[in-house]
């Protein structure tokens, strides 16, 4: 187990050195499996033992379904892959999202012993696919902080430093893709759930455009703030990933425009053309500072793109920060759509309860005209961005943070000023339903990763996918072969 198939041997691969299974990619791996280089199980089982030796020391899942897992494949091994491009690939699903039969918490001590009584159609989406579910990754309580520490598991931890923070809210799939325990996650994000895992761990990660991706059947996407979307080591697996996650159901409240080309895969190799991307550092929060290291990312990204041949261009955020309270009355709400007994009240976060408290206090009319506010700045806010192909931005304001940071202030309050001083950028997207990526150019010095995040005109991933592919690709294939050392 773990040996690389002959015909990959052969091939220009796109890592100098490949020595087992989990070195490939996903699309490479769907590939042996096709070419029965390698089986279903094989392949599974190769990640199992991966999670049961590192599993812990990253804090990747929360729930690990080895007998299903391994059900699934054994049952991929009797169906023809034809049509499948990821079929017999492992993908985890974040514990927000439903899977039935398997317990679900969302992050919270609240509902331990839950389980889930459908599947998200997402779920649906990735198992018809041939996908293997190794288990569901950790998230913090109910996808609210940018940070994924809990009451119960291990913290989601960057493998590039066992010291440092994963992100957050899908900072367990984040850290499973980095540590080679998935080849690939399917995540969330609500106000950067993707992006900023993605930034702490070295990945790439798609924010697809608003209503790319139903919530059916249970979750609601009354704010359309929140999608599900991939995190993946390259573009050419997220573009694979979204083609198998986008679809619509009845009763969904936004849907996007398929790609023009058919698919999202069609777009990578696609030469975009020049393209005139803008750029902007200040922050929409005021309090909230920019790291040199940051900064040199966002330099060094913006020279990787004038180096390409785009025009980079320079403008004030098309955001204002009289937008961040409209949005805070809007998250302060989401804290309570999950409900809790009153007996399990008590084993809340102090950050949920500090949340719910205010969203509980918010008036209905308030919440209305928040959305209300947010939906008038992006109009006028679309007036700028759409002039562009892309816009630049950095994804947060620092490298990760140490494990615990967030927390190691006097009240939750303080928890929360650290969290938006921290991923001011990403949640711009959300609000306006832009599609956004992470894409994974610069480590410092130490050896942190610091991803820049291209939000792209709404329903537009194919030139977000293009583009992320070109400069993937002038950077070294697989934003040159970095891998951390407990690979």
């Amino acid at each position: 187990m773990g040996t690389i198939p002959r015909y990959l041997r052969a091939r220009r691969l796109p890592f100098s050195s490949v020595t087992s299974i989990h070195d490939l990619t996903a699309l490479e791996l769907a590939t042996a499996v096709r070419d029965r280089e390698l089986s279903p199980v094989e392949v599974t089982e190769h990640f199992l033992d991966r999670i049961d030796r590192y599993g812990a020391a990253v804090g990747a899942y929360v729930t690990v379904t080895a007998e299903m897992a391994l059900d699934q494949a054994r049952r991929l091994e009797r169906e023809d892959p034809a049509g499948r491009a990821l079929f017999g690939v492992p993908i985890p699903i974040k514990d927000l999202n439903l899977v039935k039969g398997v317990p679900i918490s969302f992050g919270s001590a609240t509902y331990e012993g839950f389980v889930a009584p459908v599947d998200d159609s997402v779920v649906e989406r990735l198992r018809e696919a041939g996908t293997v579910m190794l288990g569901k990754t950790s998230t913090p309580e109910f996808g609210l902080p940018c940070y994924t520490e809990t009451s119960f598991g291990e913290p989601a931890r960057s493998p590039w430093d066992l010291t440092r923070s994963a992100g957050g809210s899908s900072g367990g799939a984040a850290a499973a893709v980095a540590a080679g325990l998935a080849p690939a996650a399917q995540g969330s994000d609500g106000a950067g759930s993707i992006r900023i895992p993605a930034s702490a761990c070295g990945l790439y990660g798609i924010k697809p455009s608003r209503g790319r991706i139903s919530f059916a059947p249970i979750i609601p996407d009354l704010a359309g703030l929140s999608t599900n979307g991939p995190i993946t080591r390259n573009v050419a697996d997220a573009a694979a990933l979204l083609d198998v996650m986008a679809h619509h159901n009845s009763g969904d409240l936004y849907w996007a425009p398929p790609p023009a080309l058919g698919s999202f895969s069609a777009y990578v190799g696609r030469d975009p053309g020049r393209l005139r991307i803008a750029r902007y550092i200040d922050p929409v929060v005021p309090t909230a500072e920019v790291h040199p290291e940051v900064r040199a990312a966002y330099e060094s990204a913006s020279a990787v793109l004038e180096a390409l041949g785009h025009e980079v261009i320079d403008i004030q955020s098309p955001f204002g920060p009289d937008m961040v309270p409209e949005f805070e009355r809007l998250w302060f709400s989401f804290a309570c759509m999950h409900p809790v007994a009153e007996e399990m009240a008590s084993k809340l976060r102090p950050l949920t309860a500090w949340l719910r408290e205010r969203g509980f206090a918010t008036p209905a009319p308030d919440f209305l005209k928040a959305q209300s506010a947010l939906q008038l700045a992006t109009r006028f806010a679309l007036l700028v961005t759409d002039e562009y192909d892309a816009v630049l931005t950095p994804t947060i304001t620092q490298p990760p943070a140490p494990v615990g940071w967030f927390e190691d202030v006097a009240d939750p309050q303080d928890t929360f000023t650290r969290m938006k001083d921290f991923a001011p950028f990403a949640a711009c997207s959300n609000v306006s339903g832009q599609p956004a990526v992470n894409l994974p150019l610069y480590w410092t010095p130490d050896g942190l990763p610091i991803g820049v995040m291209l939000a792209g005109r709404f329903g537009d991933e194919g030139t977000l996918i293009s583009l992320s592919a070109q400069v993937e690709a002038s950077v070294g294939g697989f934003w040159g072969d970095r891998r951390p050392t407990m690979w």
